[in-house]
């Protein structure tokens, strides 16, 4: 029995230290609006809450997502941490503006003796983004995703040339002030040629490989260049943002492969007429040099057969004069005789 009350003791011991040390669960809740509707989304990367880009340069209550946290334990800090997205305190009014350029990645908010935690979240970008929301250790992800504003800027892409007759893919590209691809805008081509020219209204595409640009072919003229314009409706300039771009042009210069062809076969004739030229000479070179040299060494031979008969005919000169004076000399001295020479 004693033994039963002591292992009892023990058991409700250590309940009572787990229930001291355990921190009770925060009761906080949070609640997602848009201009003062219940936001649409946001709890899954695939259902993003769509914003409105702060086209006008003012992050209004359409334009950002509120997330007020309400409940908070007194003294717990709220923490945003924001990626592809911009957070701000409060949304702009008449005598406190709030730009596009306004905000930062991170916020905290302490709540000190209150309960609740206001603050907003907007882009600027069709990427999708994230707020990461943590309140006393616990985290919550929340996404959202710009949606383009109007029609800012417009580019044209074009081959610089083409040959001849053939056709050429020409690309416009619309975008809003933020840079983000602009799907259904309207951008116009003029295609201008030898005195006659062909306006064409483009739709950007919305599909999401090719959003927010359009392609269209033409047929190269025979000769001269192809002068592509550019154009559209673009929005007014906004203070503080990018300047719109409502025209742009280009030039597809028109090659001649056949007359650029033959020229070549032209330049090629006249390099290997030359190189021709130059080999033949080289060839009479080296006959003028192998003769020079056969020459020299004809004269050379020469040279020395002369220099040998000299040398000879001077041998037998100093010999003979020799042996004249020697039998002089042995017919006077006949016991002193010398020898003759051969």
């Amino acid at each position: 029995m004693n033994s039963f009350k002591k292992v009892t003791l023990i058991i409700a011991a250590a309940l009572t230290s787990t229930m001291l040390v355990s921190p009770a669960a925060n009761a906080a809740t949070t609640t997602l609006t848009v201009a003062g509707s219940a936001a649409t989304g946001g709890t899954a990367a695939t259902a993003p809450v769509a914003l409105p880009v702060p086209a006008d340069n003012s992050v209004d209550a359409a334009d950002a997502l509120k997330i007020a946290v309400t409940s908070v334990d007194t003294g717990t800090a709220v923490t945003a941490v924001a990626v592809n997205a911009t957070i701000v305190p409060a949304l702009a009014t008449s005598t406190a503006p709030v730009t596009a350029s306004n905000g930062s990645s991170t916020l905290t908010i302490s709540v000190g003796t209150g309960t609740t935690a206001d603050f907003y979240v907007y882009t600027k970008t069709t990427t999708v983004g994230t707020v990461v929301v943590t309140i006393g250790g616990n985290s919550t992800t929340y996404y959202v995703q710009g949606t383009a504003g109007a029609l800012n800027s417009i580019t044209l892409t074009a081959p610089a040339s083409g040959a001849a007759a053939t056709s050429a893919t020409l690309k416009v590209s619309g975008y809003d002030v933020f840079g983000n691809l602009k799907g259904g805008a309207t951008i116009n081509t003029l295609v201008s040629s030898n005195g006659a020219a062909t306006a064409t209204a483009l739709t950007t595409d919305t599909a999401v490989a090719t959003v927010g640009t359009k392609e269209q072919t033409v047929t190269l003229p025979a000769s001269g260049s192809v002068v592509v314009t550019a154009y559209a409706t673009v929005a007014t300039a906004v203070t503080g943002l990018t300047a719109p771009v409502g025209s742009v042009v280009a030039t597809v210069a028109v090659r001649d492969l056949a007359g650029e062809l033959a020229a070549k076969n032209s330049e090629l004739a006249v390099a290997n007429a030359a190189l021709a030229a130059e080999k033949a000479g080289r060839a009479a070179d080296k006959v003028a040099s192998d003769k020079a040299l056969a020459d020299a060494a004809a004269k050379l031979a020469a040279d020395a057969t002369t220099a040998k008969a000299s040398a000879d005919l001077a041998k037998a000169t100093y010999i003979a004069e020799y042996n004249t004076l020697a039998k002089k000399w042995n017919a006077k001295h006949p016991t002193a005789k010398v020898k003759l020479k051969k």
